[in-house]
């Protein structure tokens, strides 16, 4: 199996301690995040490959060279504020610890996304596009592909609307983006795609591709995985992974963020997480039921 870590939360930006506990002991308990009784027992003999997603690579890169696993990162940098992303540090370390991190792990394996794009009285097109151009800039030589996505409106968007203020986009703000990315990112060395937008802009230079193709994870692992089925429904043909996180319990607070919906559950999570527990929040209850997965 290939982990996500993770999806639901920023584990390494938040749980990096408890993360590297569970791969030295062998194994980390996942809580069924639809049957709270059912618990998926994940041994890491049996992971062929990580995927760790984050905002802040910092935590664990010290430890990544003990991690005896192919390692492929996604970091998500983008241009939005304090108003927007209350506790994300600040973006030049995070791109220090981009260049960091492509120098460790390769930069094949290191995905910068920027995600999600919305646009507002603030957060305008032309913000968008200087944002983007000198983001590419900094990175050239350590980052070769990024993937776009435009904002979904989940719970916590909607919860959040006058602090987002968000203005509806045109077809012609998704062509200025379309064009002005595409030429930034060939500019600096690089492809931008989308994965699963309604919107893949591959008529302006956009590659239409995944998040982690069958390919590359055939590369890493000689091994073949099921596809995964979206969020949204469908199949967004990426290699199925299995989620080790937790929902509502991402400290970042993004106004934007669908794995959080609830910010007082998110405080109320993280005082139960107990780095020496075997799951990332609370411990194993004795009416759990514990069943291994393989895959």
């Amino acid at each position: 199996m290939i982990l996500n870590v993770s999806g639901r939360t920023d584990i390494v930006a938040f749980y990096t301690n408890w993360f590297m506990k569970r791969y030295q002991e062998g194994f980390v308990d996942v809580r069924n995040p639809f049957s709270e009784t059912m618990v998926n027992r994940i041994y890491f003999e049996d992971v062929e490959a990580i995927l760790f997603c984050t905002k802040n690579p910092i935590p664990i890169l010290k430890f990544l060279p003990t991690i005896q696993k192919p390692i492929l990162f996604h970091v998500t940098l983008t241009p939005y504020k304090k108003d927007i992303e209350p506790n994300v540090p600040p973006k030049g370390m995070i791109i220090k610890a981009i260049k960091e991190l492509s120098k460790i792990v390769g930069i094949d394996n290191l995905v910068v996304r920027y995600d999600p794009i919305f646009l507002s009285p603030i957060y305008t097109l032309e913000y968008h596009k200087k944002a983007f151009t000198n983001m590419c800039f900094l990175l050239k030589g350590y980052v070769k592909t990024i993937i776009v996505s435009f904002i979904d409106h989940y719970k916590n968007v909607r919860t959040n609307g006058k602090i987002l203020n968000i203005k509806p986009f045109t077809e012609m703000d998704y062509k200025e983006i379309g064009i002005s990315f595409s030429k930034s990112a060939e500019k600096y060395g690089m492809t931008v795609q989308t994965c699963f937008e309604q919107k893949n802009l591959i008529e302006y230079g956009f590659i239409n591709g995944e998040c982690l193709s069958h390919a590359l994870a055939f590369k890493l692992t000689k091994k073949t995985y099921k596809t995964w089925k979206a969020r949204k429904g469908g199949n967004c043909n990426c290699v199925q992974m299995v989620d080790i996180g937790a929902y509502n319990s991402c400290k970042h607070f993004c106004k934007y963020c669908y794995a959080n919906y609830d910010e007082k559950k998110v405080n109320q999570n993280f005082l139960w997480h107990d780095s020496n527990s075997t799951m990332l929040i609370g411990r194993l209850q004795k009416s759990d039921v514990i069943k291994r997965r393989y895959h």
